[in-house]
């Protein structure tokens, strides 16, 4: 059940008093009333000069008041039991998702994909559009149409998982959906957000794997009516520059949105997952401020580790492959592993400066 807490009420109260003070500097004549638009702060606060326009702050006040209804109603998920696994695909997120979603009061939102449809539709969409102000989400009404996705992200997971709305967690799984990672965050700014890294070579070989003939992902494609060649056979530096272009594109939003989140956050990366599974969960929960008891991390950790996961289920070409950190170096060309690293360049020397690159 949402928790009407004193920074809700802040928020609101904040909110409101920043549009009544600006309300009678208009009926004073102290603002001009062609006032020049400015931002506000997501508490409500004006920021810069006093000259703001009013319709401006009414959104932000309706958007408050809207926030303050939702936690009136006292049903529901509230956002500070939702958290996010904001990452690129083959990046580890199921295995993360299965361990946090098997604990008790908690739940997995496999791949919803409401980032990518936020996510392309303002990233991609408003471009073409020739009316930017008219789009759906144009920016001069952004206040108003984030309030709309938190309403419906919230009323989504409350609809599927109403077991958790009595102190529980939705763990929302979100690799291919990361493109709009920022947008949810924002909207849901007491969410709590996991950034899930992973060397963008590894990545790519994985996917490179997954992406050959015969393979797993192949097969996916394939049962879907899909009919194409396999890239990964027919032009295999060409889809490995195609699949770190993808990886940059989620990782990176992903990285936006952990760095711009103003709740609980934490970066985990796969490298430090596999090498003391049960510590970094530990710290995983530490850092989001979410209770756990160590026996119960114990037994997920066990119950989903590598050694028990069926030895026909793993391998070439099978969805859990290798989970070996630095096996690029087997499976990737030393041409193909410097193109992943002039792609990936930012990420990969920011999160692994130590890693051995090609000269």
């Amino acid at each position: 059940m949402p928790v009407f807490n004193s920074r809700t009420a802040f928020e609101v109260a904040r909110g409101i008093k920043a549009y009544l003070n600006v309300e009678a500097g208009l009926t004073r004549g102290e603002i001009p009333a062609p006032a020049k638009a400015s931002q506000v702060s997501k508490a409500g606060a004006a920021q810069g000069p006093p000259a703001l326009q009013a319709r401006e702050l009414e959104q932000e006040v309706a958007r408050l008041k809207a926030k303050l209804a939702s936690y009136d109603s006292g049903t529901g998920i509230g956002p500070e039991n939702i958290v996010w696994i904001f990452c690129s695909n083959r990046s580890g997120s199921t295995w993360l998702g299965s361990m946090m979603g098997d604990i008790e009061g908690y739940e997995m939102w496999n791949e919803p994909l409401v980032g990518k449809l936020f996510g392309d539709l303002y990233y991609q969409g408003a471009e073409g559009h020739k009316d930017r102000e008219a789009y759906i989400l144009g920016t001069q009404h952004k206040a108003s149409w984030l309030n709309s996705i938190q309403s419906f992200v919230l009323s989504e997971a409350s609809a599927r998982y109403p077991e958790a709305a009595d102190g529980g967690y939705v763990i929302i799984k979100e690799p291919n959906g990361s493109i709009g990672a920022p947008l949810l965050s924002e909207a849901l700014p007491e969410s709590r957000v996991i950034y899930l890294a992973r060397d963008p070579r590894d990545v790519v070989a994985s996917g490179l794997d997954a992406g050959r003939q015969g393979s797993w992902q192949f097969k996916n494609t394939a049962n879907r009516g899909w009919k194409r060649e396999a890239l990964a056979d027919t032009q295999p530096d060409t889809w490995v520059r195609r699949r770190a272009q993808n990886h940059v594109r989620h990782a990176g939003k992903a990285k936006e949105a952990y760095e711009g989140h103003q709740g609980p956050k934490v970066l985990i990366r796969y490298e430090e997952l596999r090498a003391d599974t049960l510590g970094t969960m530990k710290r995983l929960y530490s850092t989001l401020g979410i209770p756990f008891r160590e026996d119960e991390l114990a037994r997920v950790v066990e119950k989903h580790s590598w050694e028990n996961i069926p030895e026909e289920e793993k391998g070439e070409g099978k969805f859990y492959r290798k989970a070996t950190p630095g096996g690029w170096r087997e499976d990737l060309t030393p041409e193909q592993a410097k193109i992943v690293e002039n792609v990936t360049a930012p990420l990969l020397k920011e999160l692994y400066p130590d890693g051995e690159m090609r000269a």
